[in-house]
């Protein structure tokens, strides 16, 4: 078992995104598997410039900057990877600039004119399915705890899935990385503790994709679960969020 994870973090290997990888990673690889992260930000990442070289007739599937970047390096190694994790901080409501950009360099290896339908019957086009429709694992991570915060990766990743019919293995979600210091600051985890259980399923997450391929729907319970023990009903009430947003202040400023 070979995993590649994409890191989409500003921030590269030294932010919160790779420490929760490195979490994934933990558990892979003492069931064998083979991990490797690609933090973008290290990579020279060309934006894609709606050139349409790569859909001409003497550049089909060609972009122009295939030997001017490292995209078709990545590509190389997305290619020969048994399964990808898409990682990304949320920015601004969304997955970060830096992986959409990658992502929408996937229009090069495909041609739009050859129009198909998914097999979850959707119109769209040929991809190139050895990149585009490698079965992944979604990681998003946000600081906010509001659920509207992860509510837009959540609908894109499952729409990347059903339109480059690509197997969605898990949808992973962590949130409060503010509160408990990013991984950095264990006195910060120690107020909140359940941070310690999200951080053993993500392990098992790891030990899952090794071994079946797959994260069981308890395990991406178990990491997706808030970090503060508030049912989500009385999360969203103001006076709730008034003696919340109290503590994280308290916490922030510690």
């Amino acid at each position: 078992m070979k995993i590649v994870a994409i890191n989409g973090s500003h921030r590269g290997a030294a932010g919160y995104t790779q420490f929760l990888i490195d979490k994934i990673f933990a558990g892979a690889t003492e069931n064998g598997a083979i991990c490797e992260s690609i933090p973008l930000a290290r990579y020279k990442i060309e934006r894609c410039l709606g050139c349409n070289h790569c859909q001409s007739p003497n550049g089909i599937l060609k972009c122009i900057y295939n030997e001017k970047d490292d995209v078709a390096a990545i590509f190389k190694k997305i290619e020969e990877a048994d399964l990808v994790i898409y990682a990304s901080p949320v920015y601004i409501f969304n997955i970060s600039g830096l992986l959409k950009i990658f992502l929408e360099r996937f229009y090069g290896t495909s041609n739009v004119k050859d129009l198909k339908i998914t097999e979850s019957g959707l119109f769209f086009h040929h991809v190139n399915k050895s990149i585009n429709s490698k079965p992944f694992v979604a990681l998003i991570c946000s600081d906010n705890m509001e659920y509207k915060t992860i509510q837009t990766p959540i609908v894109y990743f499952k729409s990347f899935s059903q339109f480059l019919d690509a197997p969605l293995l898990g949808m992973i979600t962590c949130q409060g990385g503010t509160l408990t210091g990013h991984g950095k600051d264990k006195e910060k985890e120690k107020l909140f503790p359940r941070i310690y259980q999200v951080y053993e399923a993500l392990k098992q997450a790891g030990v899952e994709l090794a071994v079946q391929g797959k994260i069981t729907l308890s395990t991406q319970k178990q990491v997706n679960r808030q970090i503060i023990p508030i049912p989500r009903f009385l999360f969203g009430l103001k006076p709730i969020k008034k003696k919340i947003l109290q503590k994280a202040n308290e916490v922030r400023n510690a």
